[in-house]
């Protein structure tokens, strides 16, 4: 198994218990929602210290329900994802694409069966 081979698992593996391990210890059962998001933990502790607190705005769209926010959510994610895999891809291609002009160029320089070379 190579080096990359090793790390890309080692990387899955900690992904994977990142995952799993807050479910299975439980660390959100004392909580009425235990897995909300950044947002929700701090509205909840901003009106914990200031109870009489107001909102300079409020948000431009707010969606009927929380699986309509999930999946605007998703396809923002899916979208970004999309955008970068694009870019990588790209370049890599571009760069690939020089080499192989790059190689095309000196197989091309090189006289075709004469042994001498050119001063």
């Amino acid at each position: 198994m190579s080096r990359n081979t090793k790390i890309n698992l080692l990387l899955l593996v900690v992904v994977a218990a990142l995952a799993v391990l807050p479910l299975a210890l439980g660390l959100g059962d004392h909580k009425k929602e235990p897995f909300t998001g950044s947002d929700g933990e701090a509205e909840s502790a901003i009106t914990e210290i200031e109870p009489d607190y107001k909102p300079w705005f409020s948000p431009l769209y707010e969606p009927p329900s929380g699986e309509i926010e999930s999946a605007l959510f998703s396809l923002q994610a899916a979208l970004g994802a999309g955008v970068l895999a694009y870019y990588f891809g790209l370049h890599r291609g571009r760069r690939q694409g020089e080499a192989r002009a790059l190689a095309q160029r000196e197989t091309a320089k090189a006289p075709a069966g004469s042994g001498a070379e050119e001063v």
